[in-house]
Parts: structure tokens; C-alpha cells; sequence
């Protein structure tokens, strides 16, 4: 079975590096908002070429405390999309705001800057694009469409650590920059955490009072916030792979690039960058077909693990059905959602199980080109 993802394979070179990281932790006996977390936030922070970067318990939080922390909640309407995970619109919700949701761009699957320009409105008060599956959403257009109408930019960079538009790191577009360090990412963890980046001295000031109660000193609360801090060994854990980020960023580009050259029958992600050039960090590689199903069961025949990122978009969720959306409102995502399929895409994943997934892609796309006749 060649596996979707194989975090065991990812990072064999890392693996006494982090044994170290983390022992040094236990050693000095230190577990939360110390040290490591000071060191990693200045680490990242300086990757990005920006002044601040706040570590907090996980992605979802990272949105949600960036919004609040920028003075969204009830009342405010905040756009974004609905071809993401979950956790983007559980975070606006958490912040008191309610979620708009757009299409997306046929190409890219990211946010439409026309669909979100749309959807602005009295009570709209942020944009929340998604850098979807590593590839940057359009942020030039985004921008622009942010400053036109006095709206807080808050980019959602859980799947596109390292990715680049024009040579800027996403993330540093926005009036801040929220990113996750699950397990599965480019630049994952060894358990949940993430963080926010900003140029604003004062948002990072806030958002390290609201990851600790509204907390200024041990005993001192000035407003109410939340218990959302980075642990030590999951700092530590990072710092270390913060440093190979880029280089394995290239590995996935270059395991991208033979997908690209070996697949055929099927449609391939196209990069989108309106003349600016795009870094793509594929944490997925997604394809199209109009048959997806048939052929993720053929392919999960011939010893290939696929996944579907994501089969039912926000807007149509069960969960998210107050929010009044119906069929038919988002036709891109909509179209998007019965169409992809995830291969498999990690660092560690070998040059010969690119060639057999490709092989297979293609001997099941034929097939049922065959049977289509």
C-alpha cells in the first residue's frame, strides 16, 4: 500500500535533532511560554521578514485570536471561503463574527476576489482568504479590495507554510497571518499548535494578553481572553524544523513537478499568479476527474491511499445550515468538491511511488475513458 501521508518517512534526518529538542525540554523542566516558545516565535518571525509572531495552541485558534485581537466579533460579518476546512469558519464564529462564504477561482480553489468583492457589505469587517492546499490565494486583488473598503486582511496560511507570491511570504500580506503546525502540515508538530504573525506591535501585544486569560501580569486581568498557549516541546519541535522548511518545500515542488510530467488522462493542478510569480508548497497535490469516485476506488484497488480535500463544502454542511446558504449558491465550489482527489504527497515519499501512483492514476483514468465509449 503506498499511504497517503507517512509521518514516520517525512523526517528521518530530523529525528535525533527533535529526540535532542525535546529532551532538553523535559531536562530543563520548563513546559509552556518559555524559552523555546521566545525562541521560536523570534524564529519565525524573522523567516517571514516581519516583527512579531505569537504562538498559540493551535490554527483555529491562531484565526480566531487574530480576529479578536483586531476588534472582530458579534455583530461584524467576516468573508471567506467555503472550500476549506472547517476550523476557518468555526474560528470566525468563535470570534463572535459571522462567516460570508465565496466561491472560489476555477484554477487555483482559492478565494474569488470578484465573488468576495460581492459579498462586501455594511457589517463586513475582515477577509479571511485561504492559501488552499499550498497554492497563495490572490492577494494583490485581495488587497486592494481590503483597503477599498477599510477592511481587515487576515490570511489564512494552515496549508502554505513558505509559499511565496511575487517573492513575499504569504502570511505577511495581511494585517496578520494565521498558521496551524498540525502533524500533517509543511512545517508540523508532533501535536497541535500554531501562530500569528504581524508587523503591528500592538495586535502581538493583545494577542499575548488573549492567549492567557487577558492576562498583563500573574495576577492582573484586563480584559477576558482564553487559555491558548504553545507548549515547550512543540516550540522546540519546530525550531528545528523551521530550519529545513524551504528544503523540503523543494522536495514537494519537485515530487509535484513529476506528478505533472507523468499524469495524463486526468486534469492537474494549475498554478494561478495574474503574472506574479507563484511558489506553490503543495502540502496537497490535487487532481480533477469527473469520475472521481470510480477512481479513487481504483486506485485504492491497486494499493494507492487517496483522500478528498474536502467532499461536503461549509455552506452545505449540516452543521453550518443557519447560515442560510443553499445549493447552488457557490457553483464553482460546488463543481470543485465532486471533482478533486488528494494523491499522495509528503516528504519521504519516494520517486517510485510517484511513478506507480501516476501509472495507476492513468491505467484507471483510461479505463474508464474505455468504458465511457
Amino acid at each position: 500500500m503506498i499511504q497517503f501521508n507517512n509521518l514516520r518517512a517525512s523526517d528521518p534526518s530530523l529525528a535525533q535533532e527533535v529526540r535532542e529538542a525535546a529532551l532538553r525540554v523535559l531536562d530543563r523542566g520548563w513546559y509552556v511560554l518559555g524559552p523555546e516558545v521566545e525562541a521560536f516565535e523570534a524564529a519565525l518571525a524573522a523567516y517571514h521578514g516581519i516583527e512579531h509572531a505569537v504562538g498559540v495552541a493551535s490554527g483555529t485558534d491562531a484565526i480566531e485570536l487574530a480576529l479578536r485581537a483586531a476588534g472582530v466579533g458579534a455583530g461584524d460579518e467576516v468573508i471567506t471561503v467555503s472550500h476549506t476546512a472547517v476550523a476557518t469558519v468555526c474560528a470566525i464564529e468563535r470570534a463572535g463574527a459571522k462567516p460570508v462564504l465565496v466561491d472560489v477561482d476555477p484554477v487555483s480553489y482559492t478565494m474569488d476576489p470578484a465573488s468576495a468583492a460581492a459579498a462586501v457589505g455594511p457589517r463586513t469587517k475582515a477577509i479571511v482568504p485561504v492559501h488552499l492546499y499550498g497554492h497563495p490565494a490572490d492577494m494583490p486583488s485581495l488587497v486592494a479590495l481590503a483597503e477599498r473598503h477599510h477592511l481587515l486582511l487576515i490570511e489564512d496560511g494552515a496549508q502554505a507554510h513558505g509559499a511565496r507570491l511575487g517573492g513575499r511570504l504569504v502570511g505577511t500580506f495581511g494585517h496578520l497571518g494565521a498558521f496551524s503546525f498540525y502533524p500533517t502540515k509543511n512545517l508540523g508538530a508532533c501535536g497541535d499548535g500554531g501562530a500569528i504573525v504581524t508587523a503591528s506591535a500592538q495586535l502581538a501585544a493583545r494577542l499575548r494578553r488573549l492567549r492567557t486569560y487577558g492576562q498583563v501580569t500573574r495576577d492582573r486581568h484586563v480584559e477576558r481572553g482564553v487559555n491558548s498557549r504553545l507548549d515547550e516541546i512543540q516550540a522546540a519541535i519546530l525550531s528545528v524544523k523551521l530550519k529545513h522548511l524551504d528544503e523540503h518545500n523543494e522536495v514537494r515542488r519537485a515530487l509535484a513537478a513529476r506528478y505533472d510530467r507523468l499524469l495524463e488522462p486526468v486534469e492537474r493542478p494549475r498554478v494561478r499568479g495574474g503574472g506574479v510569480e507563484v511558489n506553490h508548497v503543495y502540502h496537497l497535490y490535487v487532481i480533477r476527474c469527473r469520475d472521481r469516485d470510480a477512481l479513487q476506488a481504483g486506485l485504492r484497488s491497486r494499493g494507492v491511499e487517496t483522500l478528498v480535500h474536502y467532499p461536503v463544502p461549509v455552506h452545505l454542511q449540516e452543521a453550518y445550515a443557519d447560515l442560510g446558504y443553499r445549493r447552488g449558491d457557490l457553483p464553482v465550489t460546488e463543481r470543485v468538491v465532486e471533482e478533486i482527489l488528494s494523491l499522495p504527497m509528503y516528504v519521504g515519499l519516494s520517486v517510485d511511488e510517484v511513478d506507480a501512483v501516476a501509472h495507476a492514476v492513468n491505467a484507471r483514468a483510461a479505463k474508464g475513458s474505455k468504458e465511457a465509449a
